[in-house]
């Protein structure tokens, strides 16, 4: 099934050049039929065959859909809209930071796939790499796997200068022990919105970071 048309780029390219309230309220009749909703029936979509590999993600499309309003109280950047539209696919949907699932976001120009952990606390921080150090072979085992490879080639996230003395031994051979994040990250372009192969290849990135995801997930609850 193809759920998007070309308009749906053209709508987000357009929101990106006139992003206020006017222009946004003048094209929202355009923005529900050519986005909103056609987003809203591909996440519905997507929910059902993740629910084939993990029933415990079992929620409503309106539960992983974010808005597009921005918040801009805290922000110095007080454009209205996001110029993308994005879900978090867990058990707890879009409140899920804990939860092993993915967060997919499109914008004009590519569509992403995060999954891992994005900003542990520092008590979470200390439990992963706990956890990785008195797991090593199979820490390794997962990274260098070579589906994970083919769709994520490695851990990305933003590193720490400084660990802990009695982590440094083992940072050297296992240098993913600075990362404060644990992230994993597969983009395509937006030609992929056109493909009937859509669902497959993001529930194959998906199938492709449960084993990571599932680590990280005992790291921090065990």
């Amino acid at each position: 099934m193809e759920y998007f048309s070309k308009e749906f780029v053209k709508f987000l390219n357009d929101l990106t050049k006139n992003n206020h309230r006017e222009w946004f309220h003048a094209n929202k009749e355009r923005y529900e039929m050519v986005v909103k909703n056609p987003f809203h029936t591909f996440i519905t979509d997507l929910l059902e065959e993740v629910f084939k590999i993990d029933d415990e993600i079992a929620i409503e499309a309106k539960e992983a859909i974010y808005r597009i309003n921005r918040d801009i109280r805290f922000s110095k950047d007080k454009t209205p809209y996001k110029t993308n539209v994005s879900a978090n696919i867990a058990k707890d949907g879009r409140k899920d930071m804990l939860n092993p699932g993915f967060y997919l976001e499109v914008n004009a120009k590519r569509i992403a796939l995060y999954s891992g952990v994005y900003m542990p606390d520092t008590k979470a921080l200390r439990s992963i790499r706990a956890y990785i150090m008195e797991h090593d072979d199979q820490f390794k085992k997962i990274i260098s796997e070579k589906n994970f490879k083919k769709h994520f080639v490695e851990v990305q996230g933003e590193k720490s200068k400084i660990i802990p003395k009695e982590m440094k031994d083992f940072a050297v051979s296992q240098p993913l022990i600075y990362n404060k994040q644990f992230l994993m990250i597969e983009e395509w372009k937006t030609d992929l919105l056109l493909s009937k192969d859509l669902i497959k290849t993001i529930i194959e990135s998906y199938k492709a970071s449960r084993a990571l995801s599932q680590f990280l997930y005992e790291a921090v609850t065990s």
